[in-house]
């Protein structure tokens, strides 16, 4: 029985993934005689072994966009179909841990989601433990010098051509901006029918609010709980875009090197929830992505105080894998129930939008040419009026002028001969002192 420790991972790069030491769960033999098998109290809580009845993901592949997936641990023999390495410093087939400190976090989040166990009801397990893993490592911070948005389109790029139906990306860049060249990369893999899980961040770590890729349109971002069901203080955060939350503390992770570890933090609710949606995938293979993602929103179970609809700290609910697979009269959508990328870079990558093309939609018309002129008119010089100037400017001044100067002498006119019959009209104030009484 492989000891099992505390451990702390961080994916930096603003890619920071909270984890952090917890106490043991204790076994519940009701569950399973192997403590480890006990200590995943989510197999049992979130209906994932009532899952398993209906299917346990054959069929699927999910794509783990992290740090790499080990070689070495028992748990994943039989489980990586493949790999890659888009860091510079990795390994050709992804498998080599990239990072001096986290180097580890991709198997923890692998084992989340499709570890195989150690023997016959013994080990970690996975959420879907028949489904394959393909292992992409990326590195972050200064592990390598080519730019961490590049790496993230080449990974995207290659789950989607090598046939994942969901993608787990454990990450977050602490801003709810993205790069540009991420929108074609996202929009790719939703073009290809592929589901993309990610972490929501958590605030242990600095993230007080949910960064991207959480924040891209269409994508199912995973907030986290404790094992009672309520949103964790330390790992997990809130925003309006998480769509469903998952256990985010006291789970359980293989390390590289095989060691059994214990750890927080949304990077392991993201996992558990893409396993779900590969069992949904596997159980429901005539459903494109939109209909898993609203089969997985649709049956969740509410959290307690919650608000109705999108919580910011629970999304839609707690995920529920049972009702997930096997509920009935689940309405199909016709789009994504989590946004729509290509409409949201219409929207607001407007002024990089490339020129409009296409044929025009109305045939040309024939216009005439004009006739040709007889002859060219002649220079003439500019200090002498032209025939327009004198017609339309200075004939109608000079007679403006006429008229004004035959008004004003008019006026002047008749005004002396009002002054002079004044004059002749005004009795004598010359008084005749002799004609007085005395």
């Amino acid at each position: 029985m492989r000891r099992v420790v505390a451990a702390v991972a961080s994916v930096v790069l603003g890619a920071v993934l909270l984890t952090g030491a917890a106490a043991t769960p204790a076994p519940n033999p009701q569950q399973s005689t192997d403590p480890t098998r006990a200590a995943e109290y989510w197999l049992d809580q979130y209906g994932i072994r009532e899952a398993w009845k209906t299917t346990r993901g054959a069929g699927q592949k999910i794509a783990i966009i992290d740090t790499g997936i080990a070689r070495g641990p028992v748990e994943f023999t039989g489980a990586v179909a493949g790999g890659t390495d888009v860091s510079g410093v990795g390994a050709a087939d992804g498998r080599t841990p990239v990072g001096a400190v986290d180097a580890n976090h991709g198997s923890w989040v692998a084992s989340l989601a499709a570890a195989r166990g150690t023997g016959d009801q013994t080990g970690m397990i996975g959420v879907a433990p028949d489904a394959q893993l393909l292992s992409i490592s990326v590195g972050f911070g200064s592990v390598t010098s080519k730019p961490f948005t590049e790496q993230i389109v080449d990974a995207i790029h290659w789950a989607v051509d090598q046939g994942a139906t969901v993608i787990n990306m454990s990450l977050t860049t602490n801003t709810l901006d993205w790069d540009p060249s991420w929108d074609e990369a996202f929009q790719y893999a939703f073009d290809h029918d592929v589901v993309i899980v990610v972490a929501a961040g958590n605030r242990g770590s600095g993230t007080s609010r949910v960064g991207a890729p959480a924040t891209i349109p269409g994508v199912l971002a995973v907030g986290g709980v404790d094992p009672s069901g309520t949103a964790s203080n330390d790992a997990s955060t809130q925003g309006i875009t998480i769509g469903l939350s998952a256990p985010s503390e006291r789970l359980l992770g293989v390390s590289a090197d095989g060691t059994l570890v214990q750890w927080n933090g949304t990077s392991g609710a993201a996992p558990i929830v893409s396993g779900i949606a590969a069992l949904v995938r596997a159980a429901h293979p005539d459903l494109n992505a939109d209909n898993v993602l609203n089969r997985l929103i649709r049956t969740a179970k509410p959290a307690a105080g919650a608000a109705p609809g999108q919580d910011k700290l629970y999304g839609y609910g707690l995920v529920d894998a049972a009702a997930a697979v096997s509920a009935t009269g689940v309405p199909t959508v016709s789009a994504n129930p989590l946004g729509d990328l290509a409409e949201w870079v219409r929207l607001y990558r407007r002024a990089n939008a490339p020129a409009p093309t296409g044929s025009p939609t109305a045939a040309p018309v024939d216009i005439p040419p004009l006739p040709p002129v007889e002859s060219a008119p002649q220079a003439a010089s500019p200090l002498l009026p032209t025939r327009d100037s004198l017609l339309y400017g200075t004939l109608p001044l000079a007679g403006a002028t006429l008229a004004a100067i035959m008004i004003t002498l008019g006026v002047s006119a008749a005004a002396r001969r009002i002054r002079k019959a004044r004059t002749s009209r005004e009795p004598s104030r010359i008084t005749n002192q002799e004609s007085l009484p005395s």
